[in-house]
């Protein structure tokens, strides 16, 4: 069993945000699957699909911060280990539309990972890094950059890393979660 959980915060508001890029590869890797409704959790939507092992898609209804406790719901009530649960998210040190994969890290200073991390009681699981680029280095320039709506320019951008990086994949979750640290960079 598998779980691939899109970080990203709940609320027409945050729809189309930068932080939503968990939420943005979720529901397009939904619809491949053919899935037109989700299923709601105490802490998370979800679907279930077989790759042909199970997999649950996951996006946490707790906000971006919290996302742990989803995570830690599904990992403990399903007995997921960390290697088998892949996270993906927004990365503002990655320029708009790199993709980046790592088989384990830090938080890197994303909320979201931390509450992850806390909740698994380790750093070693596998992610997906979905660049959305990075402000002036003042705090609040940071709130106001992940908060705002992707521009038109970078959403043609990101729609095309998505495109990338299902099409690249398969989501074969095995391939998906025993890949290799790499950087993909987008096409001119």
């Amino acid at each position: 069993m598998k779980l691939i959980v899109g970080l990203g915060n709940i609320g027409k508001e945050y729809a189309g945000t930068r932080h939503n890029m968990g939420f943005m590869v979720a529901d397009e890797l939904a619809r491949r699957w053919g899935v037109t409704a989700w299923k709601t959790g105490d802490n998370a939507y979800y679907v279930e699909h077989r790759l042909p092992e199970k997999v649950f898609l996951v996006k946490p209804t707790t906000y971006m911060n919290l996302s742990g406790i989803a995570v830690g719901d599904f990992a403990n009530f399903y007995h997921i280990e960390p290697q088998d649960i892949l996270i993906i998210h927004d990365d503002m040190d990655l320029p708009t539309g790199f993709l980046r994969i790592r088989k384990k890290g830090s938080s890197g200073g994303h909320n979201g990972l931390k509450s992850v991390e806390q909740a698994l009681g380790t750093q070693e699981y596998p992610r997906i890094k979905i660049g959305i680029g990075h402000p002036e280095h003042e705090e609040q320039a940071v709130i106001t950059h992940v908060l705002q709506k992707v521009s038109t320019f970078e959403q043609e951008t990101v729609n095309e890393a998505i495109q990338r990086l299902l099409m690249r994949q398969s989501y074969g979750s095995r391939k998906i979660l025993t890949q290799r640290r790499k950087n993909i960079i987008p096409r001119k």
